[in-house]
């Protein structure tokens, strides 16, 4: 039994070992939604995040509270009022928001402080520290609707957030601002943890959700395997949004979105919406290859862009060495000239670090990635799956259903990311008359869900 066990636990801890060093020092803003709580999910969750915490990551952890206020609000024979996506807080509401906040700190605090034998928080020291860090405004009337104690960011304490972050605290945030003479505002988790996240320029903003990501094409069946897009451009998030109703409730599919985009605009590089009902869901996201959830990713931060005739030289000095010592195939410079438009990039401070190219064959469904390459400089560091992303993007654009790649060298690396080994009879006819029997390549083919 543990010799099976070793060998499930070895490679996959080898496995997730990459993102562990990546997200070390890294700072992640969390916005736990009040459903989350009300369904019994906390005490995983902050076994989670401690977790993360504990491997290198800086977590700022902002919670909602919206169910436990409604329930406050019925305890005192009151209905939940909202307008145009945003509660209507009264002195009741505002009462029972600040009760329930009360409540949900505590609750937390608690969960984050049982070291308890034989459970992933055993010896740990998990410090939580909270505070006035939000000054706020009111939202004021709009269309005629007097929000009241409703209200907005209007300024965040990045560098009190970053000390505290520093001292190796895990900073705890409810969704309350101040003004400046005291005045208490009632705001929404999300527009707090965005604009925390974009102030303290976050690694990432998480939203743990009641809603498992975001489906872009509508058209897919409800069996699809994975209905949800694991990884969305900003471009592509952004044109969504323009298509997309303004968002009322939680359940919408702007509502989180419309975040994502903006935490991505103003330099978080990623912003993620997951499902709280899968357990684990944030360990699955953040350690794993394809995670579980969507990611909303600014890809000018990376510089993934598709070539230009300008990138020639760039491409040819990046591959040769790999094509004298036979991992490709040699290409001459007329060559990737003519086919310069079927290649995507990656470029760092204007040098040429990874490259691949897309050949469909569009009667057979299919399209070759090939020259797939990254710089010996920034192996490791996660530009190969960057690449292989785009390319699977661009085949998906084009109708294909799948990508195959000839290799002699880097099967493993392919088949750990979904690709499956065919005979070269599988190759479409046109492929196959070009198809070199003395190399001997592998054919490795990724189905595109």
């Amino acid at each position: 039994m543990s010799t099976v066990f070793n060998f499930t636990f070895v490679p996959w801890f080898r496995s997730v070992a990459p993102y562990i060093h990546m997200h070390r020092g890294k700072t992640f803003v969390v916005g736990l939604t009040g459903e989350a709580i009300a369904a019994g999910k906390l005490q995983n969750i902050a076994q989670d995040l401690a977790l993360i915490q504990s491997m290198g990551v800086k977590v700022v952890l902002v919670h909602g509270f919206r169910p436990q206020v409604n329930e406050q609000l019925r305890a005192k024979g009151q209905e939940a009022r909202y307008s145009h996506g945003l509660r209507i807080t009264d002195e009741v509401a505002l009462d029972s928001a600040q009760e329930a906040a009360g409540q949900l700190r505590y609750e937390i605090e608690a969960a984050f402080s049982q070291g308890l034998p034989n459970t992933p928080m055993a010896g740990s020291t998990v410090r939580m520290i909270s505070g006035n860090f939000i000054t706020a405004r009111p939202v004021g009337v709009i269309d005629g609707v007097d929000f009241k104690h409703s209200g907005l960011v209007r300024k965040v304490d990045s560098a009190g957030i970053l000390r505290t972050l520093d001292f190796g605290a895990m900073v705890l945030m409810s969704p309350f601002g101040f003004s400046p003479t005291g005045e208490a505002f009632n705001l929404t988790m999300e527009e707090v943890a965005t604009s925390v996240a974009i102030s303290i320029q976050a690694d990432k903003l998480i939203f743990l959700t009641e809603v498992p990501g975001i489906r872009v094409d509508s058209e897919l069946p409800e069996s699809e395997d994975n209905p949800i897009d694991t990884e969305l451009p900003l471009d592509a998030a952004r044109k969504l949004l323009t298509t997309l109703p303004p968002a009322q409730r939680p359940t919408d599919t702007a509502f989180y979105l419309q975040h994502c985009v903006k935490a991505c605009e103003a330099g978080v590089e990623r912003s993620h919406i997951l499902p709280f009902s899968v357990d684990g869901s944030l360990l699955l996201e953040v350690y794993v290859h394809d995670g579980i959830g969507t990611m909303v990713v600014d890809e000018k931060l990376e510089s993934l862009r598709e070539a230009t005739a300008d990138d020639i030289g760039g491409i040819l000095q990046l591959i040769e060495p790999f094509e004298r010592d036979g991992t490709l195939v040699k290409r001459s410079r007329t060559e990737i000239e003519r086919d310069i438009s079927q290649y995507s990039v990656i470029e760092h401070d204007g040098v040429i670090f990874g490259c691949a190219a897309l050949y469909p064959y569009p009667e057979s469904r299919t399209a070759e990635m090939a020259a797939l390459t990254v710089s010996p400089h920034s192996q490791s560091q996660g530009d190969g799956e960057r690449i292989l992303k785009r390319v699977e993007q661009r085949a998906k654009a084009l109708g294909l259903d799948s990508i195959f790649v000839l290799t002699t060298r880097t099967m493993h690396w392919f088949i750990k990311r979904g690709f499956v080994a065919v005979d070269p009879d599988w190759l479409p006819e046109a492929r196959k008359r070009k198809y070199n029997w003395d190399r001997k390549s592998q054919v490795l083919v990724k189905k595109l869900k």
